[in-house]
């Protein structure tokens, strides 16, 4: 059955278990975090050693994927059986492998959790096996998240853990390392074990702890745009050529179009209060006012030529029509171009 990986690990946490999970997708933060779990917390230390089996894709056939998965646990109620890199399983797409796996997941053993970790690729659930998982299993696909659901989950993640975070703090986390959730639930765990108490957590302490620096970022970057601060942007754009690794130019441009293109939203917006803006930009109404105060700096029109600026030096970035120059010097041109 398809499930949210929130329902997996609630269902896990409370010992309601399957014999077959299925982890699928794009999105590896979540298929880790349940496999892990599944690793970690099923069994005692003890009764790992004769009845939990680590395999590997890339070494196995189905064939001996399910002659361990057949296997009855020793002086334990079950066994667990993960198999990471699933997508590497030499005959997973071949017809031979998934007939033997098609068999076993219509009677499966009940003493045996069996884990497949299928990583970046996911099986057509058009096909027989893929209706078959769908139906008889947990199959839990994954996505990577769009960058406007990269706040939203940064804030819960931190609530979850018991703190709190302010919204400028939420957005420099997000800006800064975008949707690779494994990434940023590092740098949060990081951050967090500072603190012995759960305290606010806000844009000094992202700064500190996450190694953003505090005047020269993408999200003071954008501010600057916004105000039309000349001199400030300048810096900015200054510090990250002299900066380059530290300060790749995909992901500022990425920003920078998804501002733009939010503020060219804003224009178009019937409704233009806060709270509406706020929905309609999928934004925290935190931002909202910075949108506003955008649009009296630009207008519709040059901001429809700020984004095609910005695909131009995406795509020079990427090296299309470009023979020389560094990324550092395509991002000062575009700068200038946006604010002139």
């Amino acid at each position: 059955m398809a499930v949210t990986p929130e329902s997996v690990l609630k269902d896990l946490k409370s010992k309601k278990y399957a014999p077959v999970y299925f982890l699928q997708g794009d999105e590896t933060y979540y298929i880790d975090m349940i496999s892990g779990y599944i690793e970690n917390h099923i069994l005692t230390e003890s009764e790992k050693g004769f009845n939990q089996t680590i395999l590997y894709g890339r070494d196995v056939n189905m064939n001996t994927i399910l002659t361990n998965a057949r296997r009855f646990p020793m002086m334990s109620e079950r066994q667990v059986v993960i198999v990471r890199e699933a997508q590497t399983v030499g005959d997973i797409n071949k017809e031979s492998g998934q007939k033997l796996l098609t068999d076993y997941i219509q009677n499966p053993v009940p003493s045996t959790i069996l884990v497949f970790c299928h990583k970046n690729k996911t099986l057509d659930k058009r096909k027989a096996l893929g209706k078959l998982i769908e139906k008889h299993a947990i199959a839990l696909t994954t996505k990577k998240l769009y960058d406007n659901q990269v706040p939203v989950w940064v804030e819960n993640y931190i609530k979850d853990k018991g703190f709190g975070i302010t919204p400028k703090a939420v957005q420099m986390l997000a800006d800064s390392i975008g949707n690779d959730l494994e990434r940023l639930a590092n740098e949060v765990d990081k951050m967090l074990i500072n603190f012995k108490e759960k305290v606010q957590i806000d844009e000094a302490i992202v700064q500190r702890y996450v190694g953003i620096s505090k005047d020269y970022n993408v999200f003071e970057l954008q501010k600057a745009l916004m105000t039309k601060d000349v001199v400030k942007a300048n810096k900015i754009v200054n510090y990250f050529e002299a900066n380059a690794k530290k300060n790749p130019i995909i992901p500022i441009v990425a920003i920078l179009f998804a501002f733009y293109s939010k503020l060219l939203m804003a224009f178009h917006a019937k409704d233009k209060s806060e709270r509406n803006l706020a929905s309609v930009l999928k934004v925290s109404p935190y931002f909202v006012k910075d949108y506003i105060y955008a649009m009296k700096n630009y207008s519709p029109m040059q901001v429809v030529n700020n984004i095609h600026f910005i695909r131009q030096a995406d795509l020079k970035s990427k090296g299309v029509d470009n023979i020389s120059a560094t990324d550092g010097q395509i991002l000062k041109e575009l700068v200038f171009k946006l604010l002139h």
